[in-house]
């Protein structure tokens, strides 16, 4: 497998002089299976516009584009790249789209292609050329053919979440974010008016196993790509409930489970490259895995 790194970013796209080094665009990754000459690309943030350009220059000389794309979940920042995808817009383009929905009255197709009304972009999706189509997706373990082996776990984001774990020629590679650890949301000081202990322990006992679940998940990863949208500080402080975890906190999981190669992602939109630069120098030396802050356009070989 080889991954390409086209978004960064989480919650809006950030361009500008101070994010020049690690990238502006939020979230778009692409895995290649050379063996099969097989594409996957994971979400559609903005950085899917700059991937459908390379497509364009480099695929689309070889012959029509035959590609599937993962969204984690449809949160905006992951979507928001499509109908700017220039593939989409050819007839010989074939795109198979898989996504968890958390609401069973609005369809993936709805969800992505809700973008492309006249009351926010001037083309809709029914003008589309290419041939796409839409795949719910739940937790489970498929075979994806040409020796690929797709399992999927939900993550702990306010919206329905996917993390993805890719097998292929005895390699793994992993996604999980958007998320943040699970904890228990049920009443634990025994002061409190409305303080049950059956209850407390109950979730406790939820959240440690559902954190155990996460970790077994990406567990013997060769590359995990993890959420690390704050620092610890910052998570603590004002972040808990937003889906997102902390540079200490993905380390400290990829570490127990014995992740080799570890890409911190989904960078918050305000944070400078110079700032990456001393959090790359200050988590860069952890025991455990090689920890890698993100950037785009780059590239790891599995």
């Amino acid at each position: 497998m080889r991954v390409k790194i086209w978004g960064v970013r989480g919650s809006i796209p950030c361009p500008g002089p101070h994010t020049v080094k690690y990238g502006g665009n939020t979230v778009c990754l692409e895995v290649r299976f050379p063996e099969t000459d097989r594409l996957v690309i994971i979400d559609a943030g903005s950085g899917i516009r700059e991937l459908g350009n390379f497509l364009m220059a480099n695929d689309r000389t070889r012959g029509p584009i035959n590609t599937e794309i993962y969204l984690t979940h449809t949160h905006w920042d992951h979507i928001m790249g499509f109908p700017f995808f220039i593939p989409a817009y050819l007839p010989d383009t074939r795109l198979r789209i898989h996504g968890p929905v958390s609401y069973e009255e609005d369809s993936l197709e709805s969800i992505v292609g809700g973008q492309m009304t006249y009351r926010y972009f001037p083309v809709r999706q029914t003008e589309l050329a290419a041939d796409i189509s839409y795949h719910d997706l739940k937790e489970g373990r498929r075979d994806l053919g040409d020796g690929i082996v797709l399992t999927t776990k939900y993550l702990n984001h306010p919206v329905l979440c996917l993390g993805y774990r890719f097998e292929h020629g005895g390699k793994v590679f992993c996604t999980a974010y958007d998320t943040e650890p699970f904890r228990n949301l049920f009443i634990t000081d025994p002061s409190h008016p409305a303080y049950d202990e059956a209850m407390a322990a109950e979730g406790d006992l939820v959240a440690q196993e559902q954190n155990r679940l996460v970790e077994e998940f990406f567990a013997g990863a060769d590359l995990l790509i993890h959420d690390s949208q704050y620092t610890e500080a910052e998570y603590r402080a004002s972040k808990l409930g937003w889906g997102h975890s902390s540079f200490e906190g993905a380390i400290a999981a990829a570490s127990r489970a014995g992740v080799k190669k570890l890409l911190l992602f989904h960078h918050e939109p305000v944070r400078t490259d110079a700032e990456f630069d001393r959090l790359a120098e200050t988590y860069g030396r952890k025991d455990g895995p090689e920890v890698i802050v993100a950037r785009e356009g780059m590239e790891i070989s599995l």
